[in-house]
């Protein structure tokens, strides 16, 4: 809990009594002191809430960025070893399959550029 959510509901609280006390008296300044006193008070809470809540999106979000990348490596490792297996299982498709892709980017960098076209 942030501080300022604690002041905050302190000055409201205490503006409350305050304006509670002005309007019992009859004296129209403490009332409307109390009242801005409240209302500070409210903001400043609001505010302690907000810290709050970006505090802890960002521990949320350190967490899962801390996850995915202890889980990224061994999923890496994982896709490699399976990609190994199946090379070891075939090696005659997985060379026909690497030099697919070897063709298909040759021709993608190779090809002409394109024309330009003018419009007035």
């Amino acid at each position: 809990m942030d501080k300022d959510r604690i002041v905050g509901a302190a000055k409201d609280v205490a503006g409350k009594v305050e304006g509670a006390a002005g309007d019992i008296a009859g004296d129209a300044g403490t009332g409307a002191s109390g009242r801005m006193r409240e209302a500070a008070g409210t903001v400043q809470n609001l505010y302690g809430q907000a810290k709050d809540a970006v505090r802890d999106a960002s521990s949320a979000a350190t967490d899962l960025a801390r996850d995915a990348l202890g889980n990224g490596s061994e999923t890496y490792q994982q896709g490699a070893q399976a990609v190994a297996r199946q090379v070891k299982e075939n090696p005659l498709g997985a060379l026909l399959l690497a030099g697919g892709i070897g063709f298909a980017l040759a021709m993608l960098m190779n090809r002409p550029p394109r024309r330009q076209r003018w419009r007035y």
